[in-house]
């Protein structure tokens, strides 16, 4: 015969949880002995480590009662139905997961798996973190607005970083983000861009290098994004006007000043 601790010490659990059960009729509770002590039996143990153990699958106590009391076959019956109930408790903690995944790379919680194709690309080819930053602030409200133009959009993203010379813009646009407005620098990338659209437009068409076609108050909108993150886009903009373009999101041809 075993004292509550030994039996508590035989099932793997505490003395605290073998009076919560005695409490919640799980568990029959013996008389006590001419000493005052009450004794448990070898029966006594194999009941308690069942209850441990469908508690530990989480099973609520409750039914914890019913379980215990079933025949063998209700018995097969309701575990196959706390498996299913487990199985799917598992599938949504999984998307749980996901979602927290998503939540941590800041990309995938909000744009399409293209747009987050693109940025990681962006990524491999050395552009400062920053630059891609401004590019991902600016597609989130662009997706939202329109998500039937993001495949259209993306394949002449794609295309056109596949071009050496927009690659080498952006690395050396990712050099200047730590310059201050009056550097020489920052007139120097101003020359470059401005030569560089102005190639692609001749080459291309202007309606290549402004393919967005996005309302301005949205274009306004994703410009201020661009400029928080990277104030010296602002002066780099005033730049590029002299040289025969302005705008940052959607980009368009004038007259220099």
């Amino acid at each position: 015969m075993l004292t509550i601790g030994e039996l508590a010490a035989y099932a793997g659990v505490t003395v605290r949880a073998v009076r919560h059960y005695h409490a919640k009729g799980l568990l029959p509770e013996p008389e006590r002995d001419h000493s005052g002590y009450r004794r448990y039996g070898a029966g006594a143990v194999v009941e308690l480590i069942r209850i441990r153990t469908l508690a530990e699958a989480g099973v609520p106590l409750a039914r914890v009662r019913q379980l215990l009391r079933a025949d063998e076959e209700e018995f097969a019956a309701a575990v196959a139905d706390i498996d299913k109930q487990l199985r799917a408790q598992i599938r949504e903690l999984r998307r749980h997961r996901e979602r927290i995944a998503r939540l941590a790379s800041g990309d995938s919680l909000a744009l399409p798996p293209e747009v987050v194709e693109y940025l990681g690309r962006l990524r491999e080819l050395g552009v400062d973190e920053r630059i891609v930053r401004v590019e991902r602030d600016g597609w989130i409200p662009l997706a939202a607005h329109s998500p039937e133009r993001v495949p259209e959009w993306m394949a002449r993203k794609r295309e056109q970083i596949s071009d050496p010379r927009l690659v080498g813009f952006y690395l050396t646009l990712g050099q200047a983000l730590d310059r201050t407005d009056d550097d020489p620098r920052l007139v120097e990338l101003a020359d470059e861009l401005a030569a560089y659209l102005t190639r692609m437009a001749d080459e291309q068409g202007v309606d290549y290098v402004d393919d967005t076609d996005i309302e301005p108050p949205l274009a306004r909108l994703m410009d201020t994004l661009a400029f928080d993150t990277a104030p010296p886009a602002r002066r780099l903009i005033e730049l590029l006007e002299k040289r025969g373009w302005t705008g940052w999101t959607k980009l368009q041809r004038v007259d220099p000043t």
